[in-house]
């Protein structure tokens, strides 16, 4: 047998965790063998009795392809004559207890499209990259990831667009998809787009969030070269791409990891510590090397092979907290009695680092639902290493505020001011992602209170004040144009409602949201200094209205003004207090109030609307106290009326 893949320096490393590039040894690898094209396949299953490898070049017979051992590596391999690109196959697994299992490739680089699950040859060094220009510009920013402006659209690539007409399952092809998600993005203004469910996973309905094949893009959409199209358009197009990723837990289903060589290989073995009882998965067990450096090689593996900017990591209080969604008894204390898992926290410090240092263009993304300490702060400073944050308690709060009842809404002011108290602490992105519009939380449309025109009304400005508010954005697809159905995986999101004027003007609305964001520096530039916020008037809860300045920590140069009265209350003679005299050019406004059906006013009323071209869109500034600011403005602010105002 065969073992030039696996030298003694690859096993040793792999046994240390640190082995990087692991993918490029274990898994299935087409090459040539004493004059012999074929296929050298390896597997780590280091309880089991025998490892056959099993697949359409013998048939799928069980009593061929033989593997063996490498020494006391844990480790199995065979070169297999004949084998060939796209052939399926799997490993065939006894088990001490007798049992024969057959499981899918760890590492195997693609998979069959459900409902199968074998595993597919397929060599992944042939695509041409031509994402140089993106790469190096990543490279040069790599330190001012922070002062880049990032406006992130979610993404679930097989419900953006259906097309049953070429695919039984109604799923366009990744270079279908890439120019005409690209278009779309570039048009919409969005910086970046985050991908849900690309990595393979068996049940539609998880939406990706329960993978068994980590290091294959899902074949739903196509081959892997094809997901190499996508990621090489979106760069040369100017669009980053971030990918959601998943080493918390791992589905039960037969053919993936669990209990992988008939022993809790990959997961912990107490179930007290290796199971989610609310999710019924498996969870990782970060104290194995083996198992860590699968997941850190996976990381890279996405970084590395396929131009990944960034990834999304799911649910990672579940990898933080021992107890996390298990009851009293029913978790097991680390060595200190309390409720950290020490491995997962070691497991993050290591991960970052390792990026930062082997590809620090690239960065992770923590999806962290708690109060968790110096996530975003560097390993060496008692961080965990975390390029960014999402800001759940921003989201939970606002949502809360925004689908309150207009007479209701002073009762909980603090709800959209709280955020202002923590927004520096850590480096944020505000997220409004799937998981507020799915399950009966309506969609965002529907969130909000009153009759249709207020309905969008609403939406506008909770937008802008997203927009204005520190912190990078994220927002789920649909959203941006008054989806009115909750989000469903099966169903392509209602794009026939863009048919519709008041739809069609709230997308064109957040596109000047969104262009306004990248065009103003101090929207995003000083994110990280508290200097950069300033309030005008946090306190007016009796009308429901905010009103602040975003700016350059240092002075008013560039400053931008937000002012939201989210009541249904004219204000022709609004005071609000500013801080330098001169005149005041209003940017944008939200005000739209208009009978829906009467189509030719609404036309001509949107050119007019939103731009610098309105006649009544300066205002100067009066000598005089007001909000404890020594000037003044008297504004006309309309019903459920944001303002975005740039200062002299």
């Amino acid at each position: 047998m065969n073992s030039c893949f696996l030298s003694e320096s690859d096993r040793y490393v792999f046994g240390q965790g640190n082995h990087y590039e692991i993918y490029n040894k274990l898994g299935a690898h087409l090459t040539t063998v004493d004059g012999r094209d074929g296929v050298y396949f390896a597997v780590w299953a280091p309880n089991a009795v025998q490892v056959r490898v099993v697949g359409d070049f013998n048939n799928w017979n069980a009593y061929e392809g033989e593997m063996y051992p490498i020494e006391t590596s844990g480790i199995w391999a065979t070169f297999i004559p004949g084998a060939k690109e796209w052939d399926t196959y799997k490993y065939s697994i006894q088990t001490r207890a007798g049992k024969i299992v057959l499981k899918s490739d760890p590492y195997g680089f693609h998979c069959e499209t459900r409902p199968n699950n074998a595993s597919k040859i397929v060599n992944i060094d042939r695509f041409q990259w031509t994402d140089e220009k993106w790469i190096k510009k990543m490279d040069e920013q790599q330190h001012d990831k922070l002062a880049k402006p990032m406006s992130i659209y979610e993404v679930h690539l097989g419900s953006w667009k259906k097309d049953f007409g070429n695919n039984p399952m109604g799923f366009l092809d990744y270079r279908t998809l890439a120019h005409q998600l690209a278009e779309y993005v570039k048009y919409m203004g969005y910086t970046h787009i985050e991908l849900m469910g690309i990595l393979e996973h068996p049940f539609d309905g998880s939406w990706g969030y329960q993978v068994t094949g980590y290091f294959s893009p899902t074949s739903r959409h196509g081959a892997p070269e094809d997901f190499m199209y996508f990621v090489n358009h979106m760069h040369n197009n100017g669009i980053g791409v971030i990918l959601d990723w998943v080493p918390a837990h791992f589905p039960k289903d037969e053919n993936g990891l669990a209990e992988f060589d008939g022993t809790c290989l990959y997961e912990y073995p107490d179930p007290r510590k290796g199971e989610h009882p609310d999710w019924g998965t498996k969870v990782f067990n970060y104290e194995k090397n083996e198992v860590r450096n699968f997941l850190i090689a996976n990381a890279l593996f996405w970084i590395e092979k396929y131009h990944i900017d960034a990834l999304r990591v799911d649910a990672v209080a579940s990898m933080l907290y021992l107890d996390y969604g298990r009851s009293y008894g029913n978790w097991v204390p680390n060595i200190y009695g309390d409720n950290k898992n020490l491995e997962a926290i070691e497991f993050f410090k290591h991960l970052n680092s390792i990026i930062e240092r082997r590809c620090n263009r690239a960065f992770l993304i923590a999806e962290e639902s708690t109060a968790w300490p110096k996530v975003t702060e560097r390993p060496e400073d008692g961080g965990l290493g975390f390029g960014f944050k999402w800001n759940m308690g921003w989201m939970n709060d606002f949502l809360e505020y925004i689908k309150q009842d207009p007479l209701f809404k002073r009762n909980c002011h603090n709800k959209m001011t709280f955020s202002l108290t923590y927004a520096f602490s850590e480096k944020y992105i505000l997220v409004l992602s799937h998981d507020e519009v799915v399950h009966l939380k309506c969609s965002m449309l529907n969130k909000m209170p009153g009759y249709k025109v207020d309905k969008f009304a609403n939406l506008k400005m909770a937008y802008t004040y997203m927009i204005g508010h520190p912190g990078k954005k994220l927002l789920f697809m649909g959203q941006d144009f008054g989806m009115i159905s909750e989000w469903m995986e099966d169903k392509s999101i209602e794009w026939y409602l863009l048919n519709e004027p008041l739809h069609e003007e709230l997308k064109e609305y957040m596109r000047k949201l969104l262009h306004i964001y990248k065009r103003y520096a101090v929207l995003y530039k000083y994110e990280n200094d508290y200097r950069s916020f300033q309030w005008i008037n946090c306190d007016d809860c009796d009308r429901s209205i905010f009103s602040f300045i975003r700016k350059n920590p240092d002075n008013y140069r560039g400053a931008i003004m937000f002012i939201c009265n989210f009541t249904p209350v004219d204000r022709p003679d609004y005071c609000v207090g500013v801080p330098v005299e001169g005149a005041y050019k209003r940017i944008l406004t939200n005000y739209s109030y208009l009978n829906e059906n009467d189509n030719s006013e609404a036309a001509e009323y949107k050119k007019q609307l939103y731009w610098e071209n309105e006649e009544d869109s300066k205002y100067t500034a009066v000598e005089g106290e007001c909000d404890r600011l020594p000037y003044r403005l008297n504004i006309h602010l309309r019903p459920f009326e944001s303002m975005i105002i740039r200062l002299p």
